[in-house]
């Protein structure tokens, strides 16, 4: 059935009603830059979205998520109504509706096109009940980013892309599909006209995404989303790329503000826990290893092996084996006192010989059979089980009381949802307290954090929440971390997991890792972990974990003849917190990924939306170009184009934007590149995050343009950063022969920097002058007198920066300035 023809419209308190041949359709303008556009076949509109923090109507589940939730006013659009179309002007865009054949047109404010409807085939509902939404694509220059997690490089045109997550184990990297989380959201940008668009199906059921695979000689090229049920509920989202992800994020939510602790190396593999007895000496004796061997480390992933049945093996959640384990809470207690944050692993699926299934039965916690007169039983670890309805109050309520007493009160404050898909129920019509399986299946992930946080609450008051999450869908962000699941070992995944990274990114998920190494296969061989280390380092989610095929366990330290190259990389994670959870406050308040492709800050640059090379932006400052082959001795890289790019591994050696560069690496190498005018900062002071306080503050800058950048601080773990507990210092850089470098604090926290080196390049020339809060430093020019002095300046011929290092002005704001204006030896030059 297609929606076909316009026959009326009606005017709403939220915007208007479409009446069309076949189908009904509701048009919200939420902002200048946000539009709504719903179609429903039968003609109703119910409102129950699980992903949503900005509305514009009653939801029937605004009470679930009050304290999440804000309703706003929409835009009171006027409507031009003409013969043959329906017109709708914002300050940002002009929505245009053909009446027949129905379909939309999307221009900016100048007029150009950004997005069209497929003419005569917009909006279908099949035999099957299928929903289909089509629109035009320009297979040459259009490209489509995004879609959540994904496989294989980054823009995903030609690809047909299924969402119904899966338990995934051992998926092939490049090409496999679907994965574990559902996020139906991408952006898509034509290289030629540079526009971008942004677009959310804010719908649940399984869906897939052609972009351009499926052809058909009877109509122009197009790609489509199709649905298992639902409305085709579309969100058109105007703007840039970073205003797109920010809008986007403004509607499903920010990722959370991450622990401090979090951001640390965690350590995790399921062999730690499956030994038959004493497993809690044997991770104290890893966690000896670690730090004799300087590899640094905060976290441990405890494995389900144990909640194992000490008679059968069987894997119980919230169940201790006391053989491994004898006693929980000290084990907790030695590992707090070692500054280790134990997570433990949670698994939603009950077995029938569960310790707690009378527990969950008398609360009637299960999902059930389609005819819902008993509970469903499905695929699970070790036979058939029954699995936690999350959407019913009494299943998470169930859930959260054994969460509390057998995990976090044992001395936790952390939760590690794992096998949250809920792939083990096969019939879509099994039946939740909220719906069926068919819509409700992966919003019981989401569900299953959200509980995490109000136990974590109850137990810690304000402690900051963290929750660590395989599966999840649009608004995951905001409650958990997610990783990638169980990929596969192989040196494929190591690339092509970079591209993983950086579409959770784009689709709201900052907060991203995937395993180290590799969890699936045999070890990986002595290069590769090397490699994948130095690009895990820049991933938020900083974790070696395996489940190895040859019995072996994949550990940082199990091929000595890297082991100091091991410690390298983990010591530049360690300097790079500051820098790392500065990126992770951005992304809390304005949606930005750490982790961003190149044309996420070089939109001007048309040859970064094709670029394949695998390298991405570390923030706003930093081009990483990990090693990702086997045996390289070189790597190629694209330098963006509009600013020149300084060789961090290499004296800084300087190369101009918009060309391809080889550059020769070594076993130790992590090529990174400075952006023109980028700010970079890095500390040596931490190695355990709880332990450690940091006094001193290394930053790299190069001043080719002007550039700002935030520094943010707080206490790393409470809530107390709402009420205002926070260190913001706002850094800014005027360029020019006079330099000035300026800094400005806010916020009641007490910062704990004490002394600041920076590193300033200057290519050309070193400085003539150099003051801090007024006060000219003293010029060194043997470099051991300045390594000794409290303050002054150096310049460094090595790789030609001036080195300027001094005690922190106790003031909120303060000016460093560098004179490298013409001198000769008597005086200035004019």
């Amino acid at each position: 059935m297609l929606l076909r023809k316009y026959l009326s419209h009606t005017k709403t308190d939220n915007g208007c009603i479409i009446h069309g041949d076949s189908a009904d359709v509701m048009l919200v303008f939420m902002t200048d830059d946000i539009v709504r556009i719903r179609v429903s076949f039968s003609r109703e509109f119910p409102e129950a979205s699980y992903a949503l923090v900005r509305t514009a109507w009653p939801d029937s589940l605004d009470s679930l998520f009050s304290g999440e939730r804000e309703r706003i006013t929409p835009l009171d659009v006027a409507c031009e109504d003409s013969p043959d179309s329906l017109t709708f002007r914002t300050a940002s865009f002009t929505l245009t509706m053909r009446k027949s054949p129905l379909s939309f047109t999307l221009t900016d404010s100048s007029g150009r096109i950004i997005y069209r409807d497929l003419p005569e085939r917009a909006f279908e509902r099949d035999h099957l009940g299928r929903l289909s939404h089509y629109s035009c694509m320009d297979r040459e220059h259009d490209h489509f980013y995004g879609f959540g997690e994904k496989t294989g490089h980054l823009d995903k045109k030609g690809r047909r892309l299924r969402m119904s997550p899966k338990d995934a184990i051992g998926h092939d990297p490049e090409f496999g599909d679907p994965m574990y989380k559902h996020i139906p959201f991408y952006i898509r940008v034509n290289d030629e006209s540079l526009s971008s668009l942004g677009l959310f199906y804010n719908n649940s059921h399984d869906c897939v995404f052609d972009m351009g695979q499926e052809i058909s000689g009877y109509w122009e090229r197009y790609c489509y989303y199709q649905a298992d049920g639902g409305d085709i509920d579309l969100f058109l989202i105007t703007g840039s790329v970073k205003e797109i992800v920010s809008r986007y994020t403004w509607l499903t939510g920010r990722t959370i503000l991450p622990t401090k602790q979090s951001l640390g190396y965690c350590a995790s593999t399921m062999y730690y826990a499956e030994l038959e007895r004493d497993c809690d000496k044997e991770i104290y004796r890893v966690i000896d290893k670690h730090e004799k061997e300087h590899i640094y480390i905060d976290n441990f992933w405890l494995a389900s092996g144990y909640s194992s049945g000490e008679s059968d093996g069987l894997r119980y959640t919230f169940n201790w084996n006391r053989r491994r384990f004898p006693n929980p809470e000290e084990f907790f207690s030695e590992m707090n006192a070692r500054g280790i944050n134990v997570i433990c692993n949670l698994k939603p699926g009950v077995l029938k010989n569960h310790p707690y299934a009378k527990y969950y039965e008398e609360r009637s916690a299960f999902i059930k059979t389609p005819d819902g007169t008993g509970d469903y039983y499905g695929r699970w670890w070790g036979g058939e089980g029954r699995f936690i309805d999350f959407t019913s109050e009494s299943g998470r309520e169930a859930w959260r009381e054994l969460l509390e007493s057998e995990i976090l009160r044992k001395g936790t404050k952390t939760v590690w949802n794992d096998n949250c898909e809920m792939d083990g129920i096969e019939d879509r019509d099994a039946r939740c307290a909220a719906g069926t399986m068919a819509e409700l299946k992966i919003i019981h992930s989401n569900m299953m954090a959200y509980v995490a946080h109000k136990a974590i609450a109850n137990v810690y008051p304000n402690e900051r929440p963290y929750v660590i999450n395989r599966a999840g869908y649009a608004g995951i962000q905001r409650y958990a971390q997610v990783w990638g699941g169980d990929n596969l070992t192989d040196w494929r995944t190591l690339k092509f997991n970079v591209a993983t990274i950086l579409g959770m990114g784009l689709s709201g998920c900052a907060n991203m890792g995937c395993d180290i190494g590799g969890f699936a296969g045999g070890a990986p061989e002595a290069e590769l972990l090397l490699r994948w280390i130095q690009s895990g380092i820049f991933q938020p989610r900083f974790t070696i974990n395996s489940a190895n095929s040859d019995n072996t366990v994949t550990q940082p330290w199990m091929y000595e003849e890297n082991l100091d190259y091991v410690r390298e990389a983990f010591a530049l994670r360690y300097k790079m917190l500051p820098y790392l959870y500065s990126l992770m406050h951005e992304a809390s308040v304005g949606g930005l990924p750490v982790m961003r492709p190149l044309f996420l800050e070089f939109p001007e640059d048309k040859a970064c939306y094709t670029d394949k090379h695998l390298t991405f932006m570390f923030g706003p400052s930093v081009l990483v170009a990990n090693v990702l082959e086997k045996g390289a001795e070189t790597r190629e890289v694209y330098l963006p184009a509009g600013t020149n790019w300084y060789h961090m591994n290499d004296s800084m050696k300087r190369y101009t934007g918009g060309q391809v560069v080889r550059v020769p690496v070594s076993l130790g190498s992590i090529p990174m590149f400075l952006r023109g005018n980028g700010i970079f900062m890095t500390s040596d002071d931490v190695t355990n995050i709880t332990r450690d306080t940091m006094h001193h503050l290394d930053l790299l800058i190069s001043a080719d343009s002007d550039s700002e950048f935030t520094f943010y601080d707080d206490d790393g773990h409470t809530q107390d950063y709402k009420r205002g507990v926070y260190s913001q210092t706002r850094i800014t850089v005027k360029s020019g022969d006079r330099k000035t470098i300026s800094f400005t604090r806010e916020g009641s926290y007490q910062d704990t920097i004490t002394s600041l080196t920076i590193s300033l390049i200057s290519k050309e020339k070193g400085a003539y002058w150099v003051s801090v809060d007024g006060e000219k430093l003293t010029q060194y020019l043997v470099r051991d007198y300045w390594e000794d002095a409290e303050s002054g300046w150096y310049y460094s011929m090595s790789d030609r920066t001036i080195r300027i290092k001094f005690p922190k002005p106790e003031k909120d704001s303060f000016d460093v300035v560098v004179s490298t204006e013409k001198f000769d030896l008597i005086g200035m030059t004019e």
